[in-house]
């Protein structure tokens, strides 16, 4: 760096140079599983992960971002990005460069290079965890972004996917979670029997989101009032189902939901009621308002 801040090395202006081609590869899953490395696009997600790295540098752990790559234009306007604590020195690119870089057709201006972020479900498990979204067969990048980010929202504790849901990594996946990828602990590829029995194991309840579910969301809300106004009553919720207790919600597929098999498993399968003539729910607004009357229910209690 200069001492005026900016990167000392002139700019990237070769488009068809290897390096740049190295990272355009990261747009896809192979190279992706074989680097541990994925893309951040755009100023708000690559802030949020300069966050986390700056926390972790801090920490003694190990790095987010391994390389930052940011265009003249970009840096004169958001000059915080080269300013976190312990990140890498950005590189500095022409517009054709990034563009070439990028698996978007109007790039934002910065891309980095980051390792993986996930954790194991043990790890999840052992905080403790109040709150967890489970994606089970959620394969629409923008839906499970959409999740992600309706769970960091609600203040949930972790968002577990199964391993037939959408690559997090998947560069629309990371644009659609908005810098939340960065922001809470996500388990990637685990196995649905073993999340089920681990969260049980844990005294987690596992709350199924079922349009046909048997259990109506506004009656555990009503529920979860009720508890909290007369203290010591023998309410016992619907079905012993409470919305204050430590949750895990399981969201299907987009077009199949849950599985019956999971339906099965779950402790309880509850509707969202629909006041108006919609057939059903978006899977991500689904989500967004079971995370959010838990939430609410557990910040009360």
């Amino acid at each position: 760096m200069t001492n005026t801040g900016r990167p000392a090395a002139p700019p990237m202006t070769n488009p068809r140079a290897d390096r740049v081609k190295e990272v355009a590869r990261l747009a896809g899953r192979p190279a992706r599983l074989r680097q541990g490395r994925f893309l951040a696009e755009g100023p708000q997600s690559v802030r949020e992960a300069l966050s986390l790295h700056s926390t972790r540098h801090a920490a003694g752990e190990p790095a987010v971002i391994e390389e930052l790559f940011i265009t003249e234009e970009c840096l004169d306007r958001h000059a915080e990005l080269g300013l976190f604590e312990g990140q890498p020195v950005p590189r500095l690119v022409t517009e054709e460069v990034l563009a070439a870089m990028s698996s978007t057709v109007t790039p934002q201006g910065v891309i980095a290079v980051c390792a993986f972020v996930d954790v194991a479900l043990d790890t999840v498990l052992a905080g403790k965890p109040q709150l967890v979204a489970v994606m089970v067969e959620v394969r629409d990048p923008g839906n499970a972004g959409t999740i992600l980010r309706a769970a960091d929202s609600a203040g949930a504790d972790a968002v577990v996917l199964t391993s037939s849901s959408v690559d997090l990594y998947n560069p629309k996946a990371v644009r659609s979670t908005v810098g939340s990828l960065f922001h809470l602990p996500v388990v990637i590829g685990a196995d649905l029997e073993l999340v089920l029995s681990s969260l049980r194991e844990s005294g987690i309840t596992v709350l199924a989101a079922d349009g046909y579910g048997d259990v109506d969301l506004d009656v555990l809300q009503e529920g979860s009032a009720r508890r909290r106004l007369a203290p010591g009553s023998d309410d016992q919720g619907a079905g012993g189902a409470r919305l204050e207790a430590p949750t895990a919600w399981l969201f299907g597929n987009e077009a199949q939901g849950l599985p019956d098999d999971v339906l099965r498993g779950a402790d309880h399968r509850v509707s969202v009621p629909i006041y108006g003539r919609a057939e059903s729910l978006n899977v991500g607004t689904a989500a967004t308002v079971c995370l959010y009357a838990s939430a609410r229910a557990q910040r009360l209690s």
